[in-house]
C-alpha cells in the first residue's frame, strides 16, 4: 500500500521522534511503500530512514523551492512548482493518508485532504496519527464542528484518530482493503 504521511520536517523531542521511527518500522516490515514530503531533516527523515531501513520503498514529492532539502536516496523523487501541485500529487500517489505531528503546513495538509474527502473528491481512508494527545484539541474542535452542524457527514466518515502506529495502520489496512 502507497501510504502518504504528512509531518514536520522540525527537530522534535524524543516523544514524537521515537512513536515516528516506530510506525516507520511497521510501514517499512509490512512491505508498504512512504509517499512523503521527501525531506531529508527532522521528523521527515526520521520516518523516511525507518520505512526504508525496515524494507519500504520511497516516494517523496518535495517542492522547487526545497529542493536542496530532498533526499538522495528515495525509490522516486518528484519536485512539485509549488505547494498547492505537491498536495495534488502526494494524494494522487498513494492509497490512504495518515496526518502526523506538524506544524502549519501539516494542519494545512491534513484540512485540505478532509475537506477533498468531504466533497467526494477522494475516498482515501485518512488517520490523524495522536502522538501524546497532540491532536486533541483539533478533535475537541471536528467534534465541536460535527455538533453544531458544520460537517455535511460523520466526522468519523472523515477521519480516524489513532493513538499510536499499530492502530493507524491496522485502521488503514482494514479500510483500503489493500496490503
Amino acid at each position: 500500500m502507497n501510504i502518504c504521511v504528512f509531518l514536520s520536517a522540525a527537530d522534535l523531542d524524543e516523544r514524537y521522534t521515537r512513536p515516528a521511527r516506530e510506525f516507520a518500522e511497521l510501514l517499512g516490515r509490512g512491505g508498504h511503500t512512504l509517499v512523503w514530503g521527501g525531506s531529508e531533516s527532522g521528523l521527515m527523515k526520521v520516518v523516511a530512514d525507518g520505512v526504508q531501513e525496515s524494507g519500504g520503498k520511497l516516494v517523496g514529492v518535495s517542492v522547487d523551492f526545497l529542493a536542496a532539502k530532498a533526499r538522495t536516496n528515495a525509490d522516486e523523487m518528484v519536485i512539485a512548482r509549488d505547494l498547492a501541485e505537491r498536495k495534488a500529487l502526494l494524494l494522487e500517489k498513494s492509497d490512504a493518508v495518515v496526518i502526523m505531528v506538524g506544524g502549519t503546513g501539516t494542519l494545512d495538509e491534513a484540512t485540505e485532504i478532509l475537506e477533498l474527502k468531504k466533497h467526494g473528491k477522494h475516498t482515501k481512508p485518512v488517520v490523524l496519527l495522536n502522538t501524546a494527545g497532540f491532536y486533541d484539541g483539533l478533535r475537541q474542535q471536528f467534534q465541536r464542528m460535527e455538533d453544531e452542524g458544520f460537517l455535511p457527514l460523520p466526522l468519523t466518515d472523515l477521519v480516524f484518530f489513532a493513538k499510536d502506529g499499530v492502530g493507524a495502520l491496522a485502521y488503514l489496512e482494514q479500510s483500503s482493503g489493500l496490503q
